[in-house]
């Protein structure tokens, strides 16, 4: 059964299950809901954690053994797995689907790991754990989705702020609700009335935000210029190599052009030969309505010269001409920008 983390407290508040799966790529709502198991878990007689780490050297063993060792104190296992790739092989496969076949009533397992692929929530040892059990699937949040969980961290340690704070705070923090949840305890101590103003948390917080090459594809597809320069700040203050960024820049430049050739032969659009998923599809049909094709052929021309000129290591200031690059994914008049 998949809930969300926004969910997942009162999911547990109804019952525990046997089996919790925690995957994604976002640290702080992982924690959260790990240490919400283990609060509920505590409460239920599970008085003792044992930690296991799945690497390339673990003996699925060990696991069997920590679900059949009894101790003086408590009865119930409680047992922590982390999985780092997301696979268990062969053999760690087989265990897990024995535990489940077992479904012990005193045993709690929480395995956790980064984000997985559609193969792993297909595979049978993932959907046996999942058909007993609870999946969380930890995604950054974006939008109105991070402004909501803001706003629930704020009331739920006493804050009472404005929209116009929650915003702020949103802009500050965008990929990193580690950062957003330091910075709300931080307003807590400093303002313990509970009450911030907008001017007082512009003076306490700063600028966390992360981001990857990936989100700032998105953003140019969008249009969005504005949150685009400052993804490009951020990234280089993060030290991304601007090759990196070039290569993003010149498969999205390929991919618009090849879709747009399409559309103009009057064929329909085969996503799946260019595997953009459902969720992406209206990204790119936004920034096909505003790339014409001269507008792709002189970005093609840019992305050449700049290429050349990383090759050869003319370039001064890298960002500044990746910042000239991304402005014609949104165009307003493709003369107003040149690589120097």
């Amino acid at each position: 059964m998949q809930v969300y983390p926004n969910r997942f407290n009162a999911s547990l508040n109804k019952g525990l299950q046997p089996f919790y799966l925690i995957f994604g790529d976002e640290p702080q709502q992982k924690l959260t809901a790990i240490h919400q198991v283990r609060k509920v878990a505590l409460a239920n007689g599970f008085d003792e954690r044992q930690t296991l780490v799945a690497d390339a050297q673990f003996d699925w063993q060990k696991l069997l053994e920590a679900t059949q060792t009894l101790s003086l104190f408590s009865s119930k296992q409680y047992i922590e797995l982390e999985l780092p790739t997301g696979k268990p092989g062969t053999q760690g496969s087989k265990i897990l689907i024995e535990l489940c076949a077992q479904n012990n009533p005193d045993i709690l397992l929480v395995i956790h790991g980064a984000k997985i692929a559609k193969d792993v929530q297909n595979s049978k040892w993932f959907k046996s754990l999942d058909k007993l059990g609870v999946y969380v699937p930890c995604y950054p949040l974006e939008g109105n989705a991070l402004q909501q969980w803001l706003m629930e961290q704020m009331r739920t340690q006493g804050l009472q702020a404005a929209g116009d704070v929650t915003q702020l705070l949103a802009e500050y923090c965008e990929g990193n609700l580690l950062a957003a949840s330091q910075e709300i305890e931080k307003l807590c101590l400093l303002y313990p009335k509970g009450n911030p103003t907008l001017e007082q948390v512009e003076q306490a917080v700063v600028d966390q935000s992360r981001y990857n090459v990936f989100q700032l594809i998105d953003v140019l597809l969008t249009g969005d210029s504005q949150k685009a320069v400052k993804m490009l700040y951020r990234l280089e203050s993060e030290g991304i190599e601007p090759n990196i960024i070039m290569w993003a820049l010149t498969r999205e430049w390929q991919t618009l052009r090849a879709l747009q050739a399409s559309k103009q032969a009057g064929q329909a659009i085969n996503w799946n030969q260019h595997r953009i998923w459902k969720n992406r599809q209206g990204l790119y049909l936004s920034a096909l309505q505003r790339l014409t094709s001269s507008h792709l052929q002189q970005l093609q021309h840019k992305l050449n010269i700049m290429d050349n000129a990383l090759k050869q290591s003319q370039v001064q200031r890298p960002y500044v001409e990746l910042c000239h690059l991304c402005l014609l994914f949104v165009p307003v008049s493709l003369e107003n920008y040149a690589l120097n």
